[in-house]
């Protein structure tokens, strides 16, 4: 005979699954808040007597640590390397280190070849808050690769899947690619492309972040800042200009204890991520009554 027990059991497996698929299409990584929340969960519903529900949850535990594990890998092996050496005070003590500039030298580089071998591009640098999911037309492919020159060649190259779109960067991270942004509704010059419009309609609805575009037609560059554009630019100059902006934060990310840079590496904000979850929701629905 089936239980109501069993019947709630079955449901809220059934919306659990719902939930795992529906974040799954966003692909992006599990936060911290998240796997929290899936081990809070898992305790209660053990409680309960939830069998099937606590066991699903039991494996999404599993899947959020080791994707939280794959997207701090660099953090972690510091961590571990420390403990191994048996350096535990160094985990709670600034770095001593300097930081090197290689992420601006490898932007700067990339979009110097993109340019001379006129390569539309489009890169969009968040500089202190990540951007707002409901900013974005498109959220694209999850990347989460660390910042190479090889790599953002690749991504533009004409011919492959991600070249359509903007590439995403935060800190010394390419989190996406084939971001769609939303295009300025601004009266603007014929030269400037959808790229620049796309670029000009990013940073006048999110003014923490600036954009860098290399024009297909001409090859020119240009940087774009809180909806204004600077152009053209050479690579020296964008070099400069980049150096600006991110050789204090540079400098705070190196002056910061390892542990504290593993926190902010793996937590994304909850309001984010509720976001995100809400907007699946609603485009599944709208969806539905088409």
């Amino acid at each position: 005979m089936v239980s109501i027990h069993m019947i709630v059991d079955v449901l809220l497996v059934t919306l659990l699954i719902y939930a795992v698929l529906l974040v799954s299409e966003e692909r992006r990584i599990v936060s911290v808040h998240g796997l929290c929340l899936l081990v809070f969960l898992h305790i209660i519903f053990q409680r309960l007597g939830l069998i099937y529900s606590s066991f699903l949850l039991e494996k999404l535990v599993l899947i959020g640590v080791v994707a939280i594990a794959v997207s701090a890998q660099s953090e972690i092996t510091r961590i571990l390397e420390l403990l191994g050496q048996g350096k535990i005070k160094q985990l709670f003590q600034a770095s001593k280190t300097p930081q090197s500039n290689n992420k601006i030298e490898e932007i700067v580089e990339s979009v110097k070849e993109l340019s001379q071998n006129r390569t539309g591009a489009l890169l969009v640098l968040e500089l202190n808050q990540p951007l707002d999911i409901s900013t974005l037309i498109n959220p694209g492919i999850a990347l989460n690769a660390e910042i190479s020159k090889e790599l953002i060649l690749t991504i533009f190259r004409t011919k492959t899947p991600l070249h359509d779109g903007a590439v995403q960067i935060r800190g010394s991270k390419i989190v996406s690619a084939a971001v769609i942004l939303p295009l300025s509704e601004k009266t603007m010059s014929r030269q400037l492309g959808t790229r620049h419009r796309a670029a000009i309609g990013i940073t006048e609805k999110k003014t923490d972040c600036i954009c860098i575009v290399v024009s297909e037609e001409t090859g020119s560059i240009s940087l774009v800042e809180k909806g204004n554009i600077d152009r053209p630019l050479t690579s020296s100059r964008l070099k400069e200009l980049l150096q600006e902006r991110f050789l204090i934060e540079d400098t705070k990310e190196t002056n910061t204890p390892i542990i504290t840079q593993l926190v902010r590496k793996i937590r994304l904000p909850i309001k984010e991520n509720l976001k995100r979850v809400f907007s699946i929701i609603s485009d599944k629905s709208k969806e539905k009554k088409k």
